[in-house]
């Protein structure tokens, strides 16, 4: 090897590990990946982990880093699924990397926020906060007996960190929203809400943007935490189920845009936190993270089952797509498509130059188990999966019968024409030509 080749090689690695990547494809949360769209959802690897993922995939210097509910955090190789490293931290890792510099970042359910050597797994540092917990209220979801205080079991993500300008931004279970130093972890700042904030922050021109459970969507000054603006969203004091924000911002165009629990997806003025616009969603949450492209807004929701592109300057709704179930994982958009995962264990493939579906891939459990919960049309069975109104009830129909079909929670990632995803079943599934 000459000298110049030399040099090649070393900045060609050199660039790889200190490529960026973090939810939905950066800081502003547009869910938009500089990839070409892959011609079919062929299935090229899969990596098997001990529990179930729904934290959604980072992809940068060629390696795949996500989190399971297994304690671990992973590196795979991209181009074949093998092992790179993998790190106990020490709880489930329900958080979505992100991937700075050569370090990778990711919240676990022990409270903490872990800083990973990118290249070996090895950690570097990390940052308690003052612990963690699902959002609880009496009688949460209609549930009997309705005084008891019980944790809300959609409750399923931590907060994904966003790394911009040497700070680490992330929200807490103990209500607090955090800044720390990339380097070192030290805090620089700390910002309390009225509630637990799984919300992941998006942060562009100097301002972070996240909501909390307690019903407020929050703007904070980046360097220093100091509050910009709160917008408040609605409530439900009579069953505790049409409340909270649990999904994350995109922010594009002077606009900040997300969903709610209350009904409601919204547009505000990033600046002002001015109400643009908001949109009802015919009673269902939507917790999926929005994708914003062309002037055109695309989430998924819950239980209208659908997949919907607003225009982003109005909120009218330009077309809407069934998707028979519930659907927590947020659109990624490459070239004219979009990909997204819904809980019958499917992941959807848009076409949005057509408005309509060109294809999805099945996990083993939609095959298996689908034909016991879902119609012929599709459809979700609802008497066939809930048998009861209690919390204990609706948690073992969860993971006995929901969940058997290989649920994807996790929001996928595009990069060099292959989707990446997770799924309950515990599998990162890498699908392409």
């Amino acid at each position: 090897m000459n000298r110049l080749n030399g040099i090649a090689v070393v900045c060609l690695l050199a660039a790889a590990l200190n490529a960026q990547s973090s939810f939905r494809g950066g800081p502003s949360h547009v869910g938009v990946y500089a990839s070409q769209a892959p011609r079919q959802l062929s299935l090229k690897w899969t990596f098997a982990t001990g529990g179930a993922i729904v934290s959604s995939p980072a992809v940068a210097g060629g390696a795949v880093y996500f989190g399971s509910n297994d304690g671990n955090l992973y590196a795979v190789d991209a181009a074949s699924g093998k092992l790179r490293w993998k790190f106990d931290a020490h709880g489930q890792v329900k958080s979505s990397p992100a991937v700075a510099d050569g370090v990778v970042y990711a919240v676990s359910l022990d409270g903490s926020l872990y800083a990973v050597d990118a290249a070996n797994g090895k950690q570097l540092w990390s940052f308690a906060t003052e612990g963690e917990h699902r959002f609880t209220k009496a009688g949460n979801l209609g549930s009997f007996p309705p005084t008891e205080v019980v944790p809300d079991p959609w409750d399923f993500y931590l907060s994904s960190p966003a790394v911009v300008d040497g700070a680490v931004y992330f929200g807490g279970g103990d209500g607090k929203v955090y800044a720390v130093d990339a380097s070192s972890g030290t805090l620089k700042w700390k910002f309390k809400t009225g509630d637990v904030v799984h919300s992941s922050p998006a942060v562009s021109g100097g301002i972070v943007y996240i909501g909390s459970w307690d019903t407020y969507f929050y703007a904070l000054d980046a360097a220093t935490g100091a509050l910009k603006w709160k917008f408040k969203t609605g409530e439900d004091d009579k069953i505790h189920l049409m409340t909270g924000i649990p999904g994350s911002a995109a922010v594009a165009d002077g606009s900040v845009y997300f969903g709610c629990r209350d009904a409601n997806f919204y547009a505000l003025d990033a600046v002002t936190g001015a109400l643009k616009w908001k949109t009802p969603n015919d009673g269902s949450w939507v917790v999926a993270s929005p994708a914003v492209a062309d002037g055109v807004v695309y989430y998924t929701t819950s239980d209208s089952f659908r997949f919907l592109a607003l225009d982003a300057a109005t909120g009218k709704v330009q077309y809407a797509l069934p998707t028979g179930i519930y659907g927590f994982s947020s659109p990624a958009i490459a070239g004219s498509h979009a990909y997204f995962g819904t809980f019958d264990g499917q992941l959807h493939d848009v076409d949005l130059k057509r408005r309509a579906y060109a294809g999805a891939f099945a996990t083993p459990g939609f095959t298996a188990n689908g034909p016991r919960f879902l119609g012929p049309d599709g459809r979700l069975k609802s008497e066939a999966v809930w048998s009861g109104p209690t919390l204990d009830e609706s948690i073992v129909d969860m993971h006995t019968k929901l969940f058997s079909m290989g649920s994807i929670l996790s929001s996928p990632a595009v990069q060099d024409g292959t989707v990446y995803v997770g799924s309950v079943d515990g599998k990162l599934y890498a699908l392409g030509n």
